[in-house]
């Protein structure tokens, strides 16, 4: 439930907190027409909370919460509360780096291999050659979040999973094009225990967090503490944000775990702004700041972009920030997704002008208001409603699933059954590059399954046709219901394991799952 205040005397003050810093009546007119734009958007697209801090000119002149932290509760969102930044993460990892080229202890050009012997990719050519800038700017040949089942919820440790990105498939030609690649974000981040001696999550603590004053952020959910100010992560049922626990993204570190709140964020905003420097304290050279937001790899201006923002001239992705143009102004950025939570942070730095953005469900929340703020600051001539258009995507996506599930249903072969006794479909099925998928008969008389390394992923499998079974998952889940196919080969015996999960985010069908 979200309170709405009615007296003026109360809605002053909020106002009033929320703009105490704004620096020009401009800034205030424009801070409070987004105010409107943002609690508006909130509801509309049905997100519990949200967090936003604005930064111009070296100083915050907006920070605040909206909703709820937690629907249970009914607690407000606060600028002090934190929320899962996930791929904002990357950008302390490149700018860690950084600090190290400075120091002349590494050189973007030097070879992974060099630091990570057990590093190894799926050509000799490509895992000699890879060097820690490639890393940082997603050209290694692999397709976009290609191998993320590797880390995501798994047991496996950060230099077990560098070492199972071996089997993984190309899909480009190195260095060809972009593929957004989580697994080189945490090789890279590998890199700073072997020549400093401490870990990722030690020197982001100690080069960035202490001295900026971030003091509620961190690098791993195990540091929250009892009390503190903490937004939980949402899963959106039947139109109800139910809260769900936060997942153990430890394993990945370097590219997605820290958590943070908008002012901790904002202090960040401000030191790159500053261009590694911020109140007479140097953290790394403007040099290496414009090497970080440089563009590296392009990436296609699509059909879509080019009639609805056509002062979006390019995009592509630096070391570790994401690079368009965008009202005559280059804009360097940044989201992240995490299981119930989206973010965003967006510098424009010839305009000096920053802000971020926090949520806590799965929403397109962040990328629609990036445009309504950048269109207000940047006084962009769009008259374009974002809200309202992401909200059209987001009815149009939802009205395509249920069509989509109406269309399988339709093909599904009615009145078939499955080609052997299901104790024959039973076993271990095990891919060198994930590990042991465990399925057997419950009590019930069902199929169940377990991927072992992956405490999320349970479910059950009823029947649907032929060979095909319909997973779904028993546990906490973000990922629709999916398909589970079993392979059964000219000896009349299963085989292989084929699994499908309609997402943008895991492709299940790189497991390549073999009955053992």
């Amino acid at each position: 439930m979200k309170t709405t205040f009615t007296t003026p005397i109360i809605i002053l003050f909020i106002l009033l907190t929320g703009f105490a810093n704004a620096q020009s009546k401009q800034d205030l007119a424009t801070i409070k027409k987004l105010d409107a734009t943002f609690q508006k958007a909130l509801t509309d697209f049905n997100v519990p909370g949200m967090a936003i801090a604005i930064v111009k000119d070296d100083k915050v002149i907006f920070a605040k919460g909206y909703g709820t932290k937690n629907t249970a509760t009914n607690e407000p969102v606060t600028e002090n509360s934190s929320f899962a930044i996930a791929s904002n993460s990357k950008a302390f990892t490149a700018a860690a780096l950084a600090i190290l080229v400075d120091e002349g202890k590494i050189k973007w050009s030097d070879k992974v291999k060099t630091y990570l012997p057990y590093f190894e990719l799926y050509s000799p050519y490509v895992t000699d050659e890879m060097t820690i800038r490639d890393l940082l700017c997603h050209r290694s040949g692999l397709a976009t979040f290609s191998g993320d089942l590797i880390w995501y919820g798994t047991t496996h440790s950060r230099a077990e999973i560098i070492k199972r990105a071996k089997y993984l498939e190309p899909v480009y030609g190195f260095r060809e094009s972009y593929g957004y690649s989580n697994i080189m974000f945490l090789a890279a981040g590998e890199i700073i225990p072997v020549v400093t001696g401490k870990t990722w999550d030690e020197f982001v603590r100690e080069k960035f967090f202490a001295p900026l004053a971030m003091t509620n952020a961190n690098t791993s959910i195990k540091d929250f503490k009892p009390g503190q100010d903490i937004a939980s992560p949402h899963n959106e049922v039947n139109g109800k944000n139910v809260p769900i626990e936060y997942v153990d993204w430890d394993n990945i570190g370097p590219a997605g775990s820290i958590n943070a709140s908008v002012m901790n964020v904002s202090q960040w905003i401000r030191l790159q702004l500053g261009k590694g420097t911020l109140e007479g304290k140097k953290y790394w050279s403007p040099a290496r700041t414009f090497e970080m937001w440089e563009n590296i790899t392009p990436k296609p201006v699509g059909a879509w972009q080019r009639e609805n923002m056509p002062s979006r001239h390019f995009n592509g992705y630096g070391l570790g920030w994401e690079l368009m143009e965008y009202g005559g102004a280059k804009v360097v950025s940044h989201g992240g997704g995490y299981d119930g939570m989206i973010s965003k942070t967006v510098l424009v730095p010839e305009k000096n002008l920053g802000f971020v953005i926090l949520t806590n469900n799965i929403n397109s929340l962040p990328s629609c208001l990036t445009f309504s703020v950048l269109d207000a600051f940047l006084n962009v001539p769009s008259g374009k409603d974002w809200p309202g258009i992401f909200l059209e995507f987001k009815k149009s996506d939802e009205a395509g699933a249920a069509q989509a599930k109406i269309e399988a249903e339709q093909k599904r072969l009615k009145e078939t059954k499955p080609s052997l006794p299901l104790t024959e479909y039973a076993g271990t099925y095990s891919s060198p590059m994930y590990g042991d998928v465990e399925v057997k008969i419950e009590p019930s008389g069902e199929l169940s399954i377990d991927f072992k390394p992956t405490a999320l992923f349970k479910g059950k499998l009823g029947h649907w046709h032929l060979d095909t079974f319909k997973l779904n998952w028993t546990t906490q889940m973000m990922l629709p219901p999916g398909d589970v196919s079993f392979v059964i080969n000219a000896q009349g015996k299963v085989e292989e394991l084929r699994v499908f999960v309609e997402n943008p985010d895991f492709d299940f069908t790189e497991l390549k799952l073999m009955k053992k």
